[in-house]
């Protein structure tokens, strides 16, 4: 399906753009789009990321395909080891074996409100289909496999009702792990490329955050998280303010390693320095879809001007690790993301700065004196 396009030029003529966005025209010799491109009409895009060190069979269609037909059969789930993130999820089988699978945070509120899918066909942004188009669904045509690595007690599906442009349906199955639906992301091209990893989305409805997948427990695979400073506006508009803010995005080829703020929240106790403690945070269910907890696989890593020994993580219930600053865990704000020029979807701001909320009061953290 067509996918937005917006021309871009910089000095070498070549500039990655996203979500039907692209970079500026260039092909080999043969017409085709160098190794590492993914070509629409005239402009190609930039799909080269890390690489997965062993895993699922290659693939035999580029892990960018939109979602065009109906299954014909189950889909098979696999697991892959990565250099940056550890074992994640991949398509197990077919033709995008070796396929990098990600879930999506706000996907949540689904499960828990009811509310549409926040990756439909609903429109967007982008004006392309986020569930068939940008972040293809993984569709089965009965059970899902488990293949090597997979739990098979955390496979599951979830019907979509989104995909009526499928002929001869009316529904279909996505695939889920430990309750999240899986997608493939439309900048993957080969097995290995993980773009979509730890990508803060404005696109999707409401914003959340889109993870490669821990085959053990089915939460985000998110490697070590990384902490540093930013400088931006307060509600977009006001003044510049500098605070603690989280580096994500990390193999996002538009928009990478960018920058967005953390917050503490109120009702949180203070859990003290260090790491590996097992507490409760006070942010859970919607509050996590809207606020949702920053996290690593391993002790974070603190940039200039961030103090490292001030870094620890909890352990939630779900087994994932959230960061915490002087003992505080730390938070996202789903309405601070944003993707920046040349894209330009949504603004750069301090949004959530002295929110108050059903949980309690979410405030940004000041740099070091």
């Amino acid at each position: 399906m067509f996918k937005r396009v917006i021309a871009a030029t910089i000095l070498t003529g070549l500039v990655t753009l996203f979500g039907g966005l692209a970079v500026a025209s260039a092909t080999n010799s043969t017409g085709s789009p160098p190794s590492g491109q993914r070509m629409y009409g005239n402009t190609t895009f930039s799909t080269t990321t890390g690489h997965f060190t062993g895993g699922a069979s290659a693939q035999t269609s580029p892990c960018s395909d939109d979602v065009t037909s109906a299954p014909t059969g189950p889909a098979t789930v696999s697991a892959a080891s990565t250099t940056s993130y550890g074992r994640v999820l991949v398509v197990g089988s077919g033709d995008y074996a070796g396929c990098s699978l990600y879930l999506l945070t706000s996907d949540q509120l689904h499960a828990l409100s009811g509310a549409p899918f926040a990756c439909s066909d609903n429109m967007n942004a982008l004006k392309s289909p986020c569930d068939s188009d940008l972040w293809p669904a993984l569709l089965t045509e009965g059970a899902p496999i488990a293949g090597p690595g997979v739990n098979p007690r955390l496979l599951g599906t979830v019907t979509r009702t989104d995909f009526d442009f499928l002929t001869g349906v009316s529904s279909v199955k996505q695939v889920t792990y430990a309750g999240y639906p899986l997608y493939r992301f439309f900048l993957d091209q080969a097995a290995g490329d993980t773009q979509g990893a730890n990508l803060d989305d404005p696109v999707t409805s409401p914003p959340g955050i889109w993870y490669l997948v821990d085959p053990r427990r089915g939460t985000p695979a998110t490697g070590q998280a990384q902490l540093q400073l930013e400088t931006a506006p307060v509600g977009g508009t006001g003044p510049n303010a500098t605070v603690l803010a989280a580096t994500m995005n990390n193999d996002f080829s538009a928009f990478p390693d960018a920058s967005f703020p953390v917050y503490t929240l109120s009702r949180d106790r203070h859990y003290g320095r260090g790491h590996g403690r097992r507490h409760e945070s006070a942010c859970q269910g919607l509050c996590a879809v809207y606020w949702p907890p920053l996290l690593t696989s391993e002790l974070p890593e603190a940039g200039p001007g961030v103090d490292q020994h001030a870094l620890g993580f909890i352990v939630r219930p779900d087994g994932s690790h959230q960061v915490t600053y002087n003992g505080r865990p730390l938070y996202l704000f789903y309405k601070d993301a944003y993707i920046g020029p040349p894209v330009d979807v949504g603004t750069q701001g301090i949004y959530g700065a002295g929110a108050h909320t059903p949980w309690g009061v979410f405030n940004t953290i000041p740099p070091l004196p």
